[in-house]
């Protein structure tokens, strides 16, 4: 019987993983309980083989597994490259090819008039008044994309948080009110100190003011209010009643070079910058938006243990 198991599991290690039929034989003057022993020890081994085979096929598919994974990953980071270098060489071929186009018509003006004194000085003087508009717009975009880029870390300190925010408000309110568009204010008074780090986090609530302003167009408001959730996070909310967002561009609004916004007007990296601004702060974002009636997005901070009340 035992010559018999060894044969089996040297079979079973180079066979297939297929169904298996095992025939025994056993002495005429054997009883009944000796036959069940041989069963016994014949399924005994057979188990243990069997088993011993599934692990072997579970350490090889967890492998492949392992493998798979990772040439996903680097598959999603390439695919994320080419969006990115994608969007940049759109981004900057649009200023660029403006710029190509006026410096060609002062080329035109100044051939012109190489006889006739200064006339159309003034077509000159709009020409190079686009090109610097155009050539700021380049520097921005690559300012942007160094910030998008940098991963420094945070400088964390207590701030009150109504005042920092109060401080972005007055910044926007005068030129939203020129728009019709009025700024209300509904500020939590106990909130106690919030330790963020103020310079990046005054950088998100502009960016989401004039977001929400621009999302009005002309005569809106805009809703400001901070809160503290059960959930123990600090949570700063900015509504508009502006013209909503389509449900199939929520997810995608904090992608680099997302935008709604017409060529010239964003560069499509101001909420992906606040998206990566807010998750190295510890926070999150949400977002609730309806076609036509407008959008709230919320700022999720979380609280040092022990502040706050509920």
């Amino acid at each position: 019987m035992i010559v018999q198991t060894e044969r089996l599991s040297l079979y079973l290690q180079h066979a297939a993983p297929a169904f298996l039929t095992v025939a025994m034989s056993v002495p005429l003057w054997f009883v009944g309980s000796k036959i069940l022993a041989c069963l016994a020890l014949l399924l005994g081994a057979l188990s243990i083989v069997s088993t011993y085979h599934l692990v072997c096929l579970i350490t090889k598919a967890n492998a492949q597994k392992c493998y798979l994974d990772e040439q996903l990953i680097q598959s999603q980071k390439l695919a994320s490259i080419g969006e990115l270098s994608s969007g940049i060489a759109h981004e900057i071929n649009n200023p660029l090819a403006i710029i190509g186009q006026e410096i060609e018509w002062m080329r035109h003006l100044l051939k012109e008039n190489e006889e006739k004194g200064l006339k159309g000085i003034e077509d000159l003087t709009d020409s190079m008044q686009e090109i610097g508009r155009q050539v700021n717009r380049c520097r921005e975009i690559t300012h942007k994309l160094l910030d998008f880029a940098r991963k420094k870390e945070p400088l964390i300190q207590g701030v009150e948080i109504n005042k920092l925010i109060e401080d972005m408000v007055k910044l926007v309110e005068k030129d939203a009110s020129h728009k019709d568009i009025k700024i209300i204010r509904a500020y939590r008074q106990d909130i106690p100190l919030v330790y963020t780090d103020p310079p990046l986090l005054r950088q998100v609530i502009l960016n989401l003011l004039n977001n929400a302003a621009y999302a009005i167009g002309q005569n809106g408001n805009i809703t400001v209010t901070t809160a503290i959730s059960e959930n123990r996070t600090l949570d700063i909310g900015i509504r508009d009643t502006g013209c909503g967002i389509p449900k199939e561009d929520i997810n995608k609004i904090f992608d680099p070079f997302f935008t709604t916004k017409p060529p010239g007007k964003g560069t499509g990296l101001g909420l992906s910058i606040c998206h990566g601004i807010i998750r190295r702060l510890g926070g999150k974002f949400s977002v609730e938006s309806t076609v036509g009636k407008g959008t709230t997005v919320t700022v999720h901070l979380p609280l040092q243990q022990g502040e706050g009340e509920k």
